[in-house]
């Protein structure tokens, strides 16, 4: 999950990160299903990436 984020958060192309935003958001949903995260965390996570997908 953390290397997954700071790909996503290190990436510059906007086309790219659009393209891993999905998956990583896949991803932290089922973490906060099983309870791995809290599913706050969970939300300001998917908030924090899709921030900075739109500011590319």
């Amino acid at each position: 999950m953390r290397n997954a984020l700071k790909a996503l958060r290190n990436t510059t192309d906007k086309d790219a990160a659009a393209q891993q935003l999905p998956k990583v958001v896949s991803m932290l949903d089922k973490l906060a299903k099983k309870n791995v995260i809290h599913k706050n965390k969970a939300a300001n996570l998917k908030s924090e990436i899709a921030l900075h997908v739109n500011r590319l």
